[in-house]
Formats: C-alpha cells, sequence, structure tokens
C-alpha cells in the first residue's frame, strides 16, 4: 500500500507560480505511475499530468502543457508539480495518487491510491 501526502498549494495571483509536492511512502515506486489530478467545484476530477517512475516518461493535460512541469525525486520519494503562468481556471484541489505503470495514465480508474488533496486557488 502507498500513502501519498501534498503540500504546497496556497493562493496566488493570476500569473504566479506554485510548485506541488507529494510525498509518497509505504512500497517502492518503480512499478507505478504518479499522476496529479484537479477538481473544482461542481466539476468532475480531470487528469493534469502524470510520470512513470521507473522511466520518467511524463504526460501532461493539453490545458496546461507548457505550463506546468512534473518530476520526481528518487532520494526523497516524491513527485512534484511546477505550475507556472497560473490562470484562474487552475484553481481547483489538487490530488496527486499512484497506479501500476499499465493501468490508464490520464483516468481516475487507472489509479489505486489517492492523497488528501491541497488547495490551489487563483485570484485576479
Amino acid at each position: 500500500q502507498v500513502q501519498l501526502v501534498e503540500s504546497g498549494g496556497g493562493l496566488v495571483q493570476a500569473g504566479g507560480s506554485l510548485r506541488l509536492s507529494c510525498a509518497a511512502s509505504g512500497e517502492t515506486l518503480s512499478t507505478y505511475t504518479i499522476g496529479w489530478f484537479r477538481q473544482a467545484p461542481g466539476k468532475e476530477r480531470e487528469f493534469v499530468a502524470a510520470i512513470k517512475w521507473s522511466t520518467e516518461d511524463t504526460y501532461y493535460a493539453d490545458s496546461v502543457k507548457g505550463r506546468f512541469t512534473i518530476s520526481r525525486d528518487v532520494a526523497k520519494n516524491t513527485v512534484y508539480l511546477q505550475m507556472n503562468s497560473l490562470k484562474l481556471e487552475d484553481t481547483a484541489v489538487y490530488y496527486c495518487a499512484t497506479g501500476l505503470y499499465y493501468r490508464d495514465t490520464r483516468m481516475p480508474s487507472g489509479y489505486d491510491y489517492w492523497g488528501q488533496g491541497t488547495q490551489v486557488t487563483v485570484s485576479s
């Protein structure tokens, strides 16, 4: 079983930056994909970005491509989501999750373990 703890959320002005962290514990991550999803009030949870731990292959939603960067630190067992040029529509609760590497990377159903979420609010 994998435990995930997100941090780094907060309030930022449009155009600003935040870096989210997802610290993992409990199992080796070598066979996992780590993904970031977000959920705004009244909306479904949507895919943001993902990274395969063993190969560092990365995946992004079109809405964040070129603005967000996902990366990992093996020594710290942590995945980061660097978010630049933030927009009002990026406001949401951001969740990290892990799923076995062969599962669907872009769907919540492809992930088994979830963190508690961290709020990101972008103001004008």
